[in-house]
């Protein structure tokens, strides 16, 4: 069977989506999903826009995150480079209906055992190398490569074989059904096999995306010039990007007031509401959010391997001064990972931590405790070191006592992965935007089988593995597997969710046609600068 991409009629699930999609040069030159907000005022976009979109230009984006080219594939660092140099083999649209890229159709086996892709037959590495069913072997392979720390890892390795019919068509044989296969295909670049190792050095960055990297300078910028050979006709518009690294709050916000950057997503909320209302500048709010920030805890500290002590956490933290205060109010308190487009999402989970301190010192007297001192990591960027210091106020007042470890952001993401955090830590994490379990077997704080907690649970596993297996849908079934999944989460909080972040765009009016897909990974393939 071969659906089309077209929107389902009503009644079609997505588990019957799934089972296939139509090619069609014209449906890949369509943006990558947008928010709620943003399709809500078109009126304001196209007062902004000419007739047609302007060649040329270079756009300029600002960063508080250097590039980690070592964790290139890992979708634990900045995101921003991904789509710019490299393409995917699907994205999704606002519904997480699969939409083509790199393959133009696919048919799922009735039995979800196995999915066969038909490839694009025009598209070329920047090399000039031609693209195959042996580079999406390959992308899969690497990603199964465990030296790339890939979040998705798990899925990827159940693909057991290969089936090549010619070089454009490619079936991928796995070893059971999983329900989060094409957030695999969104997430996953295809890389050039003859520079991988490049790449992860951070040298040389050969995909077959619109832009071919012409210079890093780490911890100062990366600049792209566009790639004459790309694969989507008249695609890209711009004649180049410049991603620049600003750490400081005050000089990201400074260089786009000045118009030296033209786009940012890392700009601090309370400087988000200073623009809101310059007509210079545009506003945008993706309603996935930008992931979730939390606590997490390593269940073999000392006193944090009682759950008692990790609820109490969680009860002590007042969430909505942490929204106001730390993400000037775009966000949502939330105590549980999944952002409100998810279909694991509840309101009354969301709300399951309020701020009780009577509630959080009488746990702690109940685990025998009384004032306890734990360490703290947080990275050292203004940004974070302000979170730390709100998380370390609050629970201050419960009786806890937090140690402030600051630390860099390349630091921290090695300790994750190598699991040797301390008691607590602050980050955020992503994931919950996709397919539930992909969350529960993917993302380093959630993992059942291996997490930054050292949490292990025969039950947990249990539970996660049967929605992973599950087909992709959203019947009854489903739905109670996400329900135990989210239960489990808020009883044992080994990590304890605190809001979920506003992911913000904010852009100079010149600024047109710039999407994220839904691992924030930049799309700039209609993207163009007005005059």
């Amino acid at each position: 069977m071969t659906a089309s991409t077209t929107p389902p009629a009503p009644g079609l699930t997505r588990r019957a989506l799934l089972r296939g999609g139509a090619a069609g040069a014209g449906l890949l030159a369509l943006a990558a999903c947008r928010s709620a907000a943003d399709q809500a005022s078109p009126a304001a976009d196209a007062a902004d826009a000419p007739a047609g979109p302007r060649r040329g230009g270079v756009l300029t984006v600002g960063t508080g995150v250097d590039v980690t080219p070592n964790l290139l594939f890992a979708q634990s660092a900045n995101t921003l480079v991904q789509r710019l140099v490299f393409n995917t083999l699907t994205r999704y649209d606002d519904q997480l209906r699969p939409q083509p890229e790199l393959a133009t159709s696919w048919q799922v086996a009735p039995d979800g055992t196995s999915v066969t892709l038909r490839l694009r037959e025009d598209v070329r590495f920047h090399s000039g190398r031609r693209f195959t069913a042996d580079d999406v072997v390959f992308a899969v392979q690497n990603l199964q490569n465990p030296a790339r720390s890939a979040q998705l890892r798990s899925t990827a390795a159940t693909v057991t074989d290969f089936r090549k019919n010619g070089d454009f068509e490619l079936t991928l044989v796995l070893a059971h059904p999983v329900s989060n296969l094409f957030d695999l295909f969104e997430f996953m670049i295809i890389p050039d096999r003859d520079t991988v190792e490049d790449a992860v050095a951070g040298t040389k960055l050969i995909g077959t995306g619109p832009f071919t990297l012409t210079d890093r300078k780490p911890g100062s910028s990366l600049t792209l010039a566009r790639n004459d050979a790309y694969w989507n006709p008249g695609r890209p518009h711009l004649d180049g990007v410049e991603i620049r690294i600003i750490p400081q709050p005050e000089s990201l916000l400074s260089s786009l007031k000045t118009g030296q950057t033209h786009l940012s997503y890392g700009v601090r909320g309370k400087d988000v509401a200073t623009l809101k209302d310059d007509p210079q500048f545009r506003i945008k709010q993706y309603d996935t959010g930008s992931g979730a920030y939390y606590i997490g805890a390593n269940v073999t500290a000392e006193h944090v391997g009682d759950k008692r002590v990790r609820q109490a956490i969680a009860w002590a933290i007042d969430r909505e001064r942490f929204v106001q205060q730390a993400l000037g109010g775009y966000g949502t308190v939330s105590s549980v990972p999944w952002p409100k487009s998810s279909p694991a999402y509840g309101e009354s989970d969301a709300a399951h931590y309020r701020h009780d301190p009577d509630r959080a010192r009488a746990l702690l007297k109940e685990a025998g405790l009384g004032t306890i001192t734990l360490p703290f990591a947080h990275t050292a960027d203004p940004g974070s070191t302000a979170i730390a210091q709100i998380l370390q106020y609050d629970l201050k007042q419960v009786g806890i006592e937090l140690v402030l470890q600051p630390t860099d952001s390349p630091t921290m993401q090695k300790q994750l992965i190598a699991q040797t955090m301390p008691a607590l830590w602050t980050l955020s994490h992503g994931f919950a935007q996709l397919q539930p379990a992909t969350l529960a077997v993917s993302a380093y704080p959630f993992n059942e089988a291996r997490n930054s907690s050292h949490f292990a649970s025969p039950a947990y596993t249990n539970i996660v593995q049967k929605a992973w297996n599950h087909p992709a849908g959203d019947g009854p079934e489903t739905k109670a597997l996400y329900r135990q999944i989210t239960d489990t989460l808020l009883d044992e909080a080994f990590v304890i969710d605190l809001a979920i972040a506003g992911l913000v765009e904010v852009a100079g009016r010149k600024v047109q046609g710039v999407t994220l897909n839904k691992y924030s990974y930049l799309n700039l393939d209609d993207a163009y600068l007005t005059a």
